[in-house]
């Protein structure tokens, strides 16, 4: 026994030598921290640059719940919407059935004369001389309108019809005037908002550096939009010799307003037949979103002529009778030279022909003192024949190669 006792005493000294040094207190420091916390093993983001791909599994779950409440807003969104066309279908139906064969529906004559489409159409006559072809097209297509606008006001299905329009012909055929008609025409029938023409060149509309054709040609259109653009020589902003022409850039900008804004932008191109078909074969998209094609003649020597009244009218000028047979032999001179454009040479003629009888004027008056240098309305409103003289006198007496210029 006592040699076990011994033992047992010999072992629990040897644990005690052992064991290390406690304090008050120290366990309890010891054991009570957790070895696992701690600054260094809190999450902070890291440097890690793919840390920006990763969110937290509370947030990727709500912004999934925001996304099928939006798909489900929108879907009974279309669903609703979809439910009121049918609707309204419906009732449009159900009104056609009930409605007599009696029912009056105006006639042309009213609308014509109520919405201004029959003035606008008087004043085309009144300030185009001839082009029968092109005020017979134009009466069409209001024709057109009017029937489709009683048709609305009865509840038939409508639709609006292609308005874009090209316009072929030399220059001075009233191809612009036309287009200004046109504009009218569609504000009154409200098939534009304002009525208005914007002419554009291919100036107006392609850049001369990369970046530059987008914005030119999209602010030609916001000038445009409610009314008319109408782009003169648009052959020109095609070059087929040059597959980096910034032009290219415009049409397709052109080609995607033509179709997806035809309610309220009408697109009107012009220039020589010859060339606008050539053009034409190069677009084939152009060609076949415009539903108008319009194409003017030039005038013969008795309208140019009728021209020239009509333009002495309007600056309240009175041209003596036996002057008209001298501007006609003007007329029909300069016809077989180069460069004539119709009316603008008839609007030159007639300023030239101003000009010589203001000089008549003042010399007669001014410098001779005739009647005292008084001189009466009717001379201040004369032009005679000697006026248009000088002009025949130019191209017989010109030099062959300076003719064009007469």
């Amino acid at each position: 026994m006592k040699f076990t006792a011994a033992i047992s005493t010999l072992l629990l000294a040897s644990a005690s030598a052992f064991a290390p040094a406690s304090t008050v207190g120290s366990s309890t420091a010891i054991y009570s921290a957790n070895p696992f916390a701690g600054p260094s093993l809190e999450y902070t983001g890291g440097s890690d640059p793919n840390n920006a791909n990763y969110v937290k599994l509370s947030d990727a779950l709500q912004e999934a719940d925001t996304e099928r409440r939006k798909a489900r807003e929108e879907a009974d969104q279309r669903e609703r919407a979809h439910e009121i066309r049918r609707e309204e279908r419906q009732k449009k139906i159900d009104y056609m059935n009930d409605m007599p064969d009696s029912q009056p529906a105006g006639t042309v004559d009213e609308f014509m004369f109520k919405e201004g489409v029959q003035d606008q159409l008087d004043k085309l006559d009144n300030d185009l001389v001839g082009l029968v072809p092109v005020k017979s097209r134009v009466k069409e297509i209001a024709a057109l309108l009017v029937l489709d606008k009683m048709r609305r006001k009865l509840g038939f299905e409508t639709s609006v019809p292609s308005l874009h329009m090209s316009f072929t012909g030399a220059p001075g055929t009233g191809k612009t005037t036309v287009a200004v008609r046109m504009g009218q025409i569609l504000a009154k029938m409200g098939y534009s908002r304002r009525g208005h023409v914007v002419l554009a060149t291919r100036d107006d509309l392609v850049g001369q550096y990369v970046g530059h054709t987008a914005p030119k040609t999209k602010e030609m259109i916001k000038k445009s939009m409610g009314g008319v653009l109408l782009v003169d020589e648009a052959y020109y902003l095609y070059n087929a010799g040059n597959d980096r022409d910034y032009g290219q850039e415009s049409i397709e900008i052109l080609l995607n307003v033509m179709e997806n804004n035809t309610d309220d932008l009408v697109v009107a191109v012009a220039g020589y037949k010859d060339l606008m078909d050539k053009f034409f074969s190069y677009i084939p998209g152009m060609m076949s979103r415009i539903g108008n094609h319009i194409d003017f003649p030039n005038y013969s020597a008795d309208e140019l002529v009728e021209i020239s009244n009509v333009m002495a009218r309007d600056l309240e000028y009175d041209i003596d009778a036996d002057a008209y047979p001298v501007f006609y032999d003007y007329i029909s001179r300069r016809m077989e030279l180069p460069f004539f454009s119709n009316a603008r040479t008839v609007r030159n003629a007639m300023d030239r022909a101003r000009m010589n009888a203001a000089i008549r004027t003042f010399e007669r008056f001014a410098i001779q003192g005739e009647n005292g240098g008084v001189c009466t309305v009717e001379d201040l409103k004369c032009i005679r024949k000697e006026d248009f003289q000088v002009l025949v006198d130019d191209i017989v007496n010109a030099d062959a190669s300076k003719r064009i210029f007469a």
